[in-house]
């Protein structure tokens, strides 16, 4: 039956979400923008979507969801001069070295305004 043969090739992926208090700074800002060169705080807001197999996921939300907070060992982090898209690509490569070999989104936006929508996809 077509349907079921279209249901079992869907790709799925679980998504989480989190946010943590952090700060940095943009050394090369242009002058329009001259105080992102200082640095500030920001409330970055993270989501994580990743492969999953099959409907009985052997990714557990909640289980990604605590070990992907646990990365982060602060309640506040300090990126120094990295921007959300350097902090994207550094979250997936802890991601990618637990779980290798799928997909994984990231999202990361500073106070839920502006960010970055990054889409990794193997292979690897």
């Amino acid at each position: 039956m077509l349907i079921e043969a279209t249901k079992q090739d869907a790709k799925r992926m679980i998504w989480v979400t989190f946010q943590k208090k952090g700060y940095h700074f943009y050394p090369d800002a242009v002058e329009e923008q001259g105080y992102l060169r200082d640095k500030h705080r920001h409330l970055f807001k993270f989501k994580v979507s990743i492969d999953v197999y099959h409907n009985d996921r052997e990714v557990e939300f909640h289980n990604f969801l605590n070990w992907l907070e646990s990365l982060f060992d602060t309640s506040e982090i300090d990126i120094n001069s990295k921007s959300v898209e350097m902090l994207s690509d550094d979250l997936f490569d802890k991601i990618a070295e637990k779980y290798p070999h799928r997909k994984v989104v990231i999202e990361i936006s500073e106070d839920g305004e502006c960010g970055c929508s990054i889409n990794y996809t193997p292979p690897f």
